[in-house]
Order: structure tokens, then sequence, then C-alpha cells
């Protein structure tokens, strides 16, 4: 007597993809939230969980409606996005700028894998632009020693510049806080050390590409140590700063480890990839300089984005040239 057929049980498709790159990437920037959250406050981790929260449910109500699940890589975009804002910005503000970031950053284009500019990029552009006062009027100075930032709900409020227009302003420069952390600024942007050993790591692991780092950094640094010399020409009011406080100041660590390098945005062949780094290097200098921006490098990233298509189009064209004309050669050759 035959065996009667076993019922064949269909698995539910799953609601959430991990990505091992993303994952990664996620599990880096943990350290820099947490040192965020102890030199600014709770207020921090409120801003975090609200871009991680929203920018998840966002992309949620568009994948899941079509049978796909939410890929990991919007736990980078909300992250991000979190870690490159004030810990002041009211929650609604961080709210409408994640769902922004997903929505016109990355869903409209078609989701993972088809956005061409850098969601969290696309999102601090749109919050900067549209609420300028709650982004640019106050800024918050870091705890120095533990408990203060775990100890409060948000640090004391300053006035005035912020560190990177105050040092091109040719205020003192205190570059040991800069390097520690211990300075003003966005939550996750402030420690360069922290910073650089994580972003160390995803180069490592090869989830970022190094040659985009120092293409930008070199550019960058280059520019910059050419307009403190010459003192910006004397084209503008402000001093040019040293080229070591404009890597240690601002978003520029976070930036070219983990938003100038993001793969789908970015440019992808080698060749591609040290121009790329050169336009964001080099337009971070001239904007921060000679601009109405203070920090330029949240510009620059997305120029670059803008140019990635092109360049590696441009590259790609150029080696098929080189080999039609190689093969034509050996073809002439032998006959």
């Amino acid at each position: 007597m035959a065996e009667p057929a076993q019922a064949t049980v269909k698995k539910k498709p799953s609601r959430f993809k991990k990505q091992k790159p993303n994952m990664a990437v996620t599990y880096a920037l943990m350290p820099v939230a947490l040192f965020g959250i102890y030199n600014f406050g709770w207020r921090a981790a409120a801003v975090l969980a609200t871009s991680l929260i929203v920018a998840f449910a966002t992309e949620a109500f568009f994948t899941i409606r079509q049978g796909k699940p939410v890929t990991s890589a919007v736990l980078v975009t909300g992250m991000l996005f979190g870690l490159i804002l004030p810990p002041s910005t009211p929650l609604w503000i961080v709210a409408v700028g994640a769902a922004f970031g997903v929505v016109f950053g990355k869903m409209v284009f078609g989701g993972f894998g088809n956005n061409p500019y850098n969601p969290a990029m696309t999102a601090r552009c749109f919050v900067y632009i549209s609420f300028p006062v709650a982004m640019t009027s106050h800024w918050h100075q870091a705890s120095d020693f533990l408990p203060r930032g775990l100890d409060n709900w948000l640090v004391d409020a300053m006035t005035g510049a912020t560190p990177l227009v105050a040092g091109a302003q040719g205020q003192p420069v205190d570059y040991w806080r800069a390097l520690l952390g211990f300075t003003g600024g966005s939550i996750g942007e402030t420690s360069f050390v922290l910073v650089a050993l994580t972003g160390g790591y995803i180069l490592y692991k090869k989830y970022a590409n190094w040659r985009i780092v120092v293409s930008t950094t070199l550019f960058a640094v280059g520019l910059q140590t050419i307009l403190w010399l010459t003192n910006n020409f004397g084209l503008t009011e402000h001093q040019a700063v040293n080229p070591l406080y404009m890597v240690l100041t601002g978003g520029f660590s976070l930036g070219v480890f983990y938003m100038a390098t993001d793969p789908v945005s970015s440019a992808s062949t080698d060749t591609g990839r040290w121009i790329y780094g050169a336009i964001i290097g080099i337009a971070t200098v001239v904007i921060r300089s000679f601009g109405n921006f203070a920090e330029g490098f949240m510009f620059a990233i997305l120029l670059g984005n803008t140019f990635a298509p092109i360049i590696d189009y441009t590259v790609r064209e150029r080696k098929k040239a080189k080999r039609q004309k190689a093969t034509a050669a050996k073809k002439g050759a032998a006959t």
C-alpha cells in the first residue's frame, strides 16, 4: 500500500533580510552611538531610536505590501542619519527626515540596490535646508568625565559658533579634545579616534573600499593645506583652518568612512573610485571655505553620488575602447 503523500508545508516569507555587510556596518557604528550618548546625554539615544524606528517602519510600509522583506540596509540608514544630527534636534524633525530619506532617497528608485544617492545624506540635506534654525541655532558641549552625559537628559546648550566654524574664525583650537571627541557637534561625529577605529574595521573586512577613503582624504587635505598656507588666497573673510583640524572636526571622519563608501551610491570601478573620492575631497574643502555652509561634506557626498554613474560609464568605455584597439592591432599584425 502506497504511503500517503506528506503535505508540503509552505514556509512563510521572511519579513527581515539580514545582509552580512550591512549588519557589520551597523555593529561597527554601535560604539560611536554609545559614545555619543555618553557625550550628550540620553536625548541622543532618543534621537537615534526615533531615526531607526521610523526608517525601519517606512521601508516596511513599502516592502511588506509587495511581499518583500525589509533589508538590514535600512538599519545603516537609520543609524547614520541619527548620528549626523545634533542631540537637541526635535524628534518630529528626526522622524520626518528619516521617512524622507528612505522614501525619496531609496524607495522611489526601486528600493535596496537602486538608490543613486546615500539615503542618510539625502535625509540630512532635507532637514538641514528645511529646518535651518533647529539644526544650526545652537550646539551642545560634550562631557569631560563620567557620568555627565549618562546622568543627564541633555547636556548644556552653548551659544555661538560650532567648533568647525570657530576654527575658521581664528578661535583657539584644542586638538586633543577634537581627536578624542570631547567637543560639540552632531551625535556621532565628535570622536575621530573612535570613528577611525571602527571605520578601519569595515575597511579590513572589505565592507568599504579603501580607495575612496584614501582618495577623499588626500585631495581634501592637499587642497586645505594649500588654502591654509595661502590664507584662502584672500577670497573670504574666514581664516583657512589647519588641515589637521579640518579632518578632526565636523562630519569628515564619519562621512569618509561610512557614507562616501556606500557601495550602492559610490563608484564601482577602481579607477572611478579614485576620481569619485577626489570630487568629494575637493568639493568638501571648497564648500567649507568659500560657501555659506559650515559643513561641506554633506553636499560633497551628494555631488559625488551624482557623478558616480558617469564616472563608471566613462572608465568602462575607455577600457572597452583600449581592448578593441589592442585586438585590432593584434589582427593587423597577424595579417
